[in-house]
């Protein structure tokens, strides 16, 4: 088994995360090593769970916070091992989300007396069905292990503040028609055409934008999926259409669902997919002592990240880390060293100052 160096520098130590294989549902060897090289640190009390890694300070300090990090990676494509060029780091899981996860680790090492208390987590199984998500298993067997006034979720965000993020629903719009041959189309009822009424809501809908903790959060609507028909010559008795909710996290699940059933009030919904979203939390001390470290306008996050998972526990989240997630998951997957060194520079300062 590797050993991990918490003396290194932050681009060695990532390169070195990188070159452990942890695709989903393989983080053994990946969690060992992150184990074993924090076991030794005095200052921290360490809890397994799983494959997924807790740290914690206990200095009696009036503020907690979560730092934390999914230690999988999405499977390889060509990118394994790491290699550095030109100031730049590839690899895979550079991006998503080792860089982050390096930059945790050396904080967790290096950083033996916060001025706040620190929850470390490095979690197993992000980048696949939710069922499977540590942090998430962690969330609702043992919460009080990520009991905290704020949380730091390290996922790529170019370096810069996203706060909280957007929730999600998938719901199918079903209509029922009756089959018929379709020279002789009178004869039944086409359910494709009965969509027609769902397809015209959608084109004509206004997303809300929604202003929390200074930040606008545009919402969306839109059909991401359409089925129906039975034969060329066959009037369809069955046409689904499915659609996506990006909402506000000012919105509860059930808030959403709602909204969802007035919008398409007279038709049945069949929910296929949820996740809250996230609020932000920026006025909050800890979250707003961090945005003015980082010393950058923070971003309305769109789309949803584990961030989430601290909301349904009652803690403000960000996401800030390194890497542009445009390289997530791709075959040129890579960060920058400067978001490497700039991150952890920035978080070393806030935990010290």
């Amino acid at each position: 088994m590797p050993a991990l160096d918490l003396t290194t520098d932050v681009v060695g130590l990532t390169a070195a995360l990188v070159d452990i294989a942890s695709e989903s549902l393989r983080e053994q060897e990946i969690s060992d090593v992150i184990e074993a090289a924090l076991r030794p640190l005095d200052h921290l009390e360490i809890v397994r769970d799983g494959h997924t890694i807790v740290a914690r300070t206990h200095l009696g300090r009036p503020e907690r916070v979560v730092i934390a990090g999914h230690v999988d990676t999405v499977p390889a494509n060509g990118n394994f091992p790491s290699r550095l060029e030109g100031g730049v780091l590839h690899g895979l899981g550079s991006c998503d989300m080792k860089g982050g996860v390096a930059i945790a680790l050396l904080l967790a090492a290096n950083v033996p007396a916060p001025v706040r208390d620190v929850t470390y987590v490095f979690y197993d199984a992000e980048e696949i069905a939710a069922e499977f998500n540590g942090l998430g298993r962690v969330a609702r067997e043992r919460p009080e292990l990520l009991a905290a006034d704020f949380a730091i979720l390290m996922e790529p965000s170019d370096a810069g503040v996203e706060a909280g993020c957007q929730g999600t629903m998938r719901v199918e719009i079903r209509t029922a028609g009756e089959r018929a041959h379709s020279a002789r189309s009178w004869m039944g009822s086409n359910a494709i055409h009965a969509l027609a009424p769902v397809l015209a809501t959608l084109t004509t809908y206004e997303p809300r934008h929604v202003e929390i903790d200074g930040l606008v959060y545009r919402e969306g609507l839109n059909a991401v999926g359409i089925t129906g028909g039975v034969a060329g010559n066959v009037v369809p008795d069955e046409a689904v259409v499915t659609v996506n909710y990006r909402f506000a996290p000012d919105r509860s699940q059930d808030e959403a669902l709602a909204h969802l059933n007035e919008v398409f009030a007279g038709f049945e919904l069949t929910v296929t997919d949820t996740a809250p979203g996230a609020l932000p939390g920026l006025t909050r001390p800890a979250a707003a002592a961090f945005v003015e470290a980082v010393g950058a306008e923070p971003r309305p996050k769109f789309g949803w990240t584990d961030v989430a998972q601290f909301t349904l526990l009652g803690i403000p989240a960000v996401n800030y880390g390194p890497g542009d997630p445009v390289y997530a998951h791709k075959a040129d997957e890579q960060v920058p060293v400067e978001h490497l060194t700039r991150v952890l520079a920035t978080l070393e300062k806030w935990l010290s100052a």
